[in-house]
């Protein structure tokens, strides 16, 4: 059912993607305490619950929980169809969910890859094809595309995937904002480096973590305060935080074969086979 605030009209609905925790987190709490109603995603759903909950019960809105596991084929299918179960629609989709793979490519089993690639690239995209429609009828919304510093990098080893998951993110946001800013809509990547949230804790390399200097390290309300700010002025490649946007300058502007070296030299320490 549409909730709606003392003005009459119904809030917006968020749909984010990895909320139980981190960044997705973040921006649940960004997004609820801006008036919008939230469809929180992930796989833990004690986790959801319990946001969902806190987050009613600070803001008045309306927040429900939506367990889902993202590597599923065609994982977006089923979400959507629960939102508009309720009678809503999306106005704006956070596309969070996300993890890393520290060991070289076949370190894993295939199946744990192409989970990876599921979760980070084919349902993100699947998500995005699925709320455009609406949007471009209601003549407005916006995708917020959780991109990394790690997009504008080079591979190196360990992590296989990952930074060209990230450039994928950057891209497609750079083309969906080609394609429809005309049409109302407003598409961001955020693109941040060292953030303080589980995700190393869960990958193994949270010892690595902890010895790099934590005044590089941003805080996940940081990025999801940044990013929304972004994404409202039209702002499409964000990178947050001065010391990470002249990491994302070096990047791309220096010589390629310097860049692999030094990456490929400071990814050694996170990469857990030998």
């Amino acid at each position: 059912m549409t909730t709606e605030p003392h003005d009459g009209r119904p809030r917006p609905l968020a749909l984010i993607t990895g909320a139980s925790a981190g960044i997705g987190a973040a921006f649940a709490r960004a997004y609820a305490a801006r008036g919008h109603d939230l469809a929180l995603v992930a796989r833990r759903a004690d986790r959801l619950e319990a946001l969902a909950a806190e987050l009613t019960a600070a803001h008045g809105i309306e927040a429900f929980a939506i367990p889902a596991d993202l590597a599923v084929l065609d994982a977006q299918a089923p979400i959507l169809a629960a939102i508009a179960a309720r009678g809503r629609h999306v106005d704006v989709l956070v596309n969070n969910a996300g993890f890393g793979i520290a060991q070289s490519f076949t370190g894993v089993p295939w199946t744990r890859q192409r989970d990876f690639l599921m979760t980070l690239v084919v349902n993100a995209c699947g998500l995005a094809y699925g709320v455009i429609p609406g949007m471009v009828d209601r003549g407005g919304g916006s995708i917020v595309n959780v991109a990394s510093l790690a997009g504008f990098a080079p591979g190196a080893a360990g992590h296989t995937l990952y930074p060209g998951a990230k450039s994928l993110a950057i891209k497609l946001s750079q083309a969906l904002d080609a394609e429809y800013r005309a049409k109302g809509l407003r598409i961001t990547a955020i693109c941040p480096g060292f953030t303080l949230t589980e995700f190393a804790q869960v990958n193994g390399t949270q010892a690595v973590m902890d010895q790099a200097p934590r005044r590089f390290f941003q805080t996940a309300d940081q990025v999801a305060e940044i990013a929304i700010a972004a994404n409202l002025r039209g702002k499409v490649v964000v990178v947050p935080g001065w010391h990470n946007k002249l990491a994302a300058a070096l990047l791309r502007y220096l010589p390629e074969s310097l860049v692999a070296a030094v990456v490929r030299g400071g990814a050694a320490k996170y990469h857990l086979e030998g």
